[in-house]
């Protein structure tokens, strides 16, 4: 990628970015746990596969991404800035392509992804998240179905 043009005020305020622990994912981990959801955070689902989940259901095998608007393109509140666009665009389209990469090799593996954008309200985004993560649960196989030996036919 080119190096970016830009200016000391917006290099500083652009490093101050966090990636992981922001406001928005730390409000959904609250709502969860209120809710009794236990869970893991900043883990990698699948071995192998470079991308970091910030909040994993491992028994049921959910993944959830807590994506911001302006990184990720949200389609209602995504911004192109006009200062050196060109460099931007290819970032947050990249971060899109990547995005559904990331999707499909976690479905590959048998992962469901659960993407919350940085503008939904953390309880209605954790009742999202636990009715995924309840789904899965009643599609599982019981471990006394999983131990139980076949029967002769």
């Amino acid at each position: 990628m080119e190096k970016l043009a830009t200016t000391a005020t917006v290099r500083t305020r652009m490093s101050r970015q966090k990636s992981r622990d922001t406001n928005v994912e730390v409000a959904l981990r609250k709502a969860l746990h209120a809710k009794g959801a236990r869970y893991r955070i900043h883990r990698k689902p699948v071995k192998g596969v470079r991308r970091e989940a910030d909040i994993v259901f491992g028994p049921v095998r959910v993944a959830v991404f807590v994506d911001g608007c302006f990184w990720h393109g949200c389609p209602v509140h995504a911004t192109w800035p006009k200062n050196n666009a060109e460099f931007w665009r290819a970032k947050i389209e990249g971060n899109r392509r990547r995005d559904l990469d990331t999707d499909a090799r976690l479905a590959e593996a048998g992962w469901l992804t659960v993407r919350v954008w940085e503008h939904e309200r953390p309880d209605e985004a954790a009742e999202r998240v636990l009715a995924v993560v309840a789904s899965r649960r009643a599609s599982a196989p019981t471990k006394a179905a999983q131990q139980a030996p076949l029967s002769n036919i």
